[in-house]
């Protein structure tokens, strides 16, 4: 392998994208036995010279390795893989449904659903394609793929370990004197923070709490953004937009969360629910997806089927039983440990090794 180089194939990569941070770890793994390099088409500037403009990219020769991060559509990458002489190997996150996000941006609905063709045009080239959980090899088994590798992500479980919470930022979770609901992730519809909102409604109206919910994440998309807003005003909830937050800022919120709350549909893994336990933040969320697969038996799932009223009493019944949160914060750290031991870091590299 010394001759050989193994680099990563993005869209697109910016600060705090799930994908982009599971890339990085990758890259640090695959260091370690040879050359490896990002390169995405879109660089946010925070990012530049950590990852590398898709254009510069420069074959050494053709025993190179290719790892494609599939997420969403874009013709140049498509274009740039197509042509490449390197062996490819497909890893799939999963691509969101278009279908979420035509309401606020056709454009980037048209792109995921391009994204989902282009993977299934890309399957004739790919010499491995490696899910991050079960359910996404399904989906990929659903396209046509074959012999799909279930490899988990790269996961630092121990990512906040070390990082002093901000005491600031304690001080003020401190002084509103209420349970704190958290909830980590890009505002986007398919994570259904409006399904939370309406969910801190009915446990507002009908069970008489007023817990506070902290929506914290990248606000990427500003019409959705606008519409998460204006449904908090129409229903008076005691619900914060934070936006993106730094380590120190997130690792107090942690701390200070009587639970983690996820409502999210489509998730091909899920890392925050398992930072979540690794804090010892017990979980509630709805078991959508691959969120069953993640979280195993240390969470509240709240079924599918059921709307925001039932979540309320879930959380209702988490934060008025202490029982109830001690023994999911029990259940975390033993799935957490489970995980760990299932995911070495060496995983990925060798199922890429055997490719090249």
């Amino acid at each position: 392998m010394s001759d050989t180089g193994i680099h990563q194939i993005l869209v697109a990569a910016s600060p705090g994208d799930a994908i982009t941070n599971l890339a990085l770890s990758t890259r640090d793994v695959l260091r370690r036995v040879g050359s490896s390099e990002i390169f995405a088409y879109h660089v946010a500037p925070a990012l530049m010279g950590d990852v590398i403009e898709l254009h510069k990219y420069r074959s050494q020769h053709a025993r190179n390795l290719l790892i494609f991060h599939a997420s969403i559509g874009q013709p140049a990458v498509h274009e740039f893989l197509t042509s490449r002489a390197e062996a490819l190997v497909l890893v799939y996150h999963n691509v969101t449904p278009a279908q979420y996000f035509e309401p606020y941006d056709l454009n980037f609905a048209e792109l995921l659903a391009l994204g989902r063709r282009e993977v299934e045009i890309l399957r004739p080239g790919v010499v491995q394609a490696i899910a991050d959980s079960a359910f996404n090899a399904l989906e990929l088994e659903a396209m046509g793929y074959r012999d799909v590798r279930v490899v988990p992500p790269v996961v630092d479980f121990h990512r906040f370990d070390g990082i002093a919470p901000r005491e600031s930022t304690l001080n003020h979770l401190r002084s509103l004197e209420t349970p704190i609901l958290l909830s980590v992730a890009q505002l986007m519809p398919h994570k259904r923070p409006d399904f939370l909102v309406e969910m801190m409604h009915c446990i507002e109206t009908y069970r008489a709490l007023r817990p506070v919910l902290m929506l914290v994440g990248h606000n990427r998309m500003a019409r959705y953004t606008r519409a998460i807003r204006e449904q908090v005003r129409e229903l008076e909830v005691n619900v914060h937009v934070v936006g993106a937050v730094d380590e120190p800022d997130l690792v107090a919120m942690f701390r200070m969360a009587s639970a983690y709350v996820s409502a999210s549909e489509h998730e091909g893994f899920c890392i925050p629910v398992v930072e979540a336990m690794a804090t010892g933040t017990p979980v509630i969320a709805r078991a959508c997806a691959a969120v069953p697969e993640t979280v195993g038996n240390a969470a509240l799932l709240v079924p599918e089927s059921q709307g925001p009223t039932c979540y309320a009493e879930a959380v209702y019944e988490l934060l008025t039983d202490h029982h109830v949160g001690a023994e999911l914060v029990r259940r975390g750290h033993e799935r957490v440990a489970e995980l760990e031991r299932g995911m070495p870091a060496a995983a990925i590299v060798d199922a890429l090794l055997q490719v090249a």
